[in-house]
C-alpha cells in the first residue's frame, strides 16, 4: 500500500471512542450519519486495503508495519485470517450499501500466505462485500517467495494484479538493502509473473548506497526489458525508527540523485511510460486504480494489523487506525475492538489532507474535485493557492490545479503551505 502520512494536522483532537461490537458499530455508523460540519453531495469510490503483517526479514530501510516471522517462516495464518474476517464483519455498518472498486493486499509480505489461505481470504471478502465487476485486486509479492504453482493458484483465486518488490536487479545493492532475494531470483519472479498475470507492477528504488548513475540506469533498463505495464520508482529515504536511520549508509549526494531522476524521466517517456504521480509510471490504461483512489482523496477501509481507514459520510470524514502488533490486533478483534484510534477530520485540516494527496498527481486535479471530496468550497484554500502560485510552485486555471516542475521538486514545501498554523 502507498503510505498516507498525515503530519502536522490537528484532527486528532476530535477523537471518538471506537466501537466494541457489531451492535455498537451500527450505533457509531448511525451517529456519523447525523448532521455535521461538511456537506458532501456524493460519496467517493471505496477501496479495501488488507494488511498482512509478517515478512521473512525486516529490511533496514522499512518503516511499514511488518514483523519477522518465527524461525522457519511460521506465523499463525488461520488465526490471523479468522481475525481479518471478524474485523471486516464488525466494520460493515460503516460502509453499508457501498461497492468495493479496488482491493490491495499489502504488507509485510503477503506472498508468504499459502495458496489455500489466500483463497479463503478472497472468499471471505466476496461473501461479505459487493465487488465491482471490474474490481482491481492487487497483491504485493517479494521475489524471494515466488513459487510458480502458488502464484498460479493466487491468480485462480482472483488476484488480477501483482506488485513485485524488486528494488534492484544488482546483487550488491540487494545485499545493501537487506533483501532476501538475489538478482537471479528477481528475474525469475518477473518471469513467473509474466506467465500468470497480464497486469503487474515492478517496484524499484534508486539513490541506493554507493549507487552510480549508470547502475541506476541498468536497473531501469532491465525492468523495462520485461515490458511491465506499470513501474514504481522510489527514491530511497532514511525513515525514522529504521536501521538505516540509526546507522546511515553512504548515499548519492543531491546532484547525483537529481541526475538519476532526470535519467528516469527520459527513459520512461522514451519507452511509453507516462508519469502520473511522483513515483508512478504506467503504460496507457494501466495506472494503479487503487493508488489513484488514495491520491484523489477517495475512501478506503483498512482491515488487518495497523491498517488505516478513511471513510466519508454526508456530513463528516472519519479516520481510523487499527492495533499494530499482530498479537494485540488479534486479541482486540476477539474483544470486538480492533480500532485503536478514531477521529473526524476537522474543517481547518481538510485542505491540507486533500492537497497532501492530490498534489502528488503529475497532471493535477479538477478544482471541482475539492468540493466533491471535502464538502467545502475551493475558496476555503484560496489564500494558500494564491501564495503557492505566486511562488511559482503551482499552476491553476478553471480546469486544473497542478504543481509546476518547481513544485514537484519541492513538493514537501508546497504541501506544507496548506497546513493551518
Amino acid at each position: 500500500m502507498i503510505p498516507i502520512k498525515v503530519v502536522g494536522a490537528s484532527a486528532q483532537s476530535a477523537k471518538t471512542k471506537p466501537a466494541t461490537d457489531i451492535s455498537e458499530a451500527a450505533g457509531v455508523a448511525a451517529k456519523y450519519l447525523q448532521g455535521g460540519a461538511l456537506n458532501l453531495t456524493a460519496l467517493p469510490p471505496l477501496s479495501l486495503y488488507i494488511h498482512f503483517p509478517w515478512c521473512v526479514r525486516k529490511c533496514p530501510y522499512c518503516d511499514f508495519n511488518s514483523h519477522e516471522a518465527k524461525e522457519g517462516g511460521a506465523f499463525p495464518e488461520q488465526e490471523y485470517l479468522d481475525a481479518v474476517r471478524a474485523d471486516l464483519e464488525q466494520a460493515l455498518p460503516l460502509i453499508w450499501g457501498r461497492k468495493i472498486y479496488t482491493i490491495f493486499i499489502g504488507g509485510g509480505t503477503p506472498s508468504l500466505m499459502s495458496a489455500a489461505g489466500l483463497d479463503r481470504l478472497l472468499s471471505d471478502v466476496r461473501t461479505l462485500l459487493p465487488l465491482d465487476s471490474d474490481c482491481e485486486i492487487t497483491m504485493e509479492a517479494n521475489p524471494g517467495t515466488f513459487e510458480a504453482e502458488k502464484f498460479k493458484s493466487y491468480r485462480a483465486s482472483g488476484i488480477n494484479r501483482l506488485s513485485i518488490g524488486i528494488q534492484s536487479f544488482n546483487e550488491r545493492h540487494l545485499k545493501a538493502l537487506g533483501r532476501i532475494h538475489d538478482d537471479n531470483e528477481a528475474r525469475r519472479a518477473v518471469d513467473i509473473a509474466l506467465a500468470n498475470f497480464d497486469n503487474f507492477n515492478l517496484d524499484l528504488m534508486y539513490a541506493l548506497p554507493s549507487q552510480t548513475l549508470e547502475e541506476a540506469r541498468q536497473d531501469v533498463e532491465t525492468a523495462m526489458a520485461f515490458n511491465p505495464p506499470h513501474l514504481s520508482l522510489y527514491h530511497l529515504t532514511m525513515e525514522p525508527n529504521t536501521l538505516f536511520a540509526k546507522y546511515p549508509p553512504t548515499l548519492p549526494d543531491d546532484d547525483a540523485s537529481a541526475d538519476m531522476q532526470d535519467m528516469i524521466a527520459e527513459l520512461t517517456a522514451a519507452n511509453g511510460y507516462g508519469q502520473y504521480e511522483i513515483s508512478a509510471y504506467a503504460k496507457a490504461g494501466r495506472r494503479a486504480r487503487h493508488n489513484l483512489n488514495y491520491w484523489e482523496f477517495g475512501d478506503y477501509l483498512g482491515i488487518g494489523a495497523g491498517a488505516h481507514s478513511k471513510l466519508s459520510f454526508p456530513h463528516r470524514i472519519l479516520r481510523q487506525a487499527r492495533y499494530k502488533q499482530p498479537k494485540a490486533y488479534m486479541e482486540q478483534v476477539k474483544l470486538g475492538a480492533p480500532v485503536q484510534e478514531e477521529y473526524e477530520i476537522q474543517r481547518e485540516d481538510m485542505g491540507f489532507e486533500f492537497m497532501l494527496n492530490t498534489l502528488r498527481l503529475h497532471g493535477g486535479f479538477d478544482p471541482n474535485l475539492f468540493a466533491e471530496r471535502t464538502g467545502l468550497s475551493i475558496n476555503a484554500i484560496d489564500k494558500q493557492l494564491n501564495a503557492a502560485e505566486a511562488k511559482g510552485l503551482l499552476y491553476r486555471d478553471y480546469k486544473i490545479i497542478k504543481p509546476t516542475e518547481l513544485g514537484q521538486r519541492f513538493l514537501n514545501d508546497l504541501q506544507e503551505m496548506f497546513l493551518k498554523g
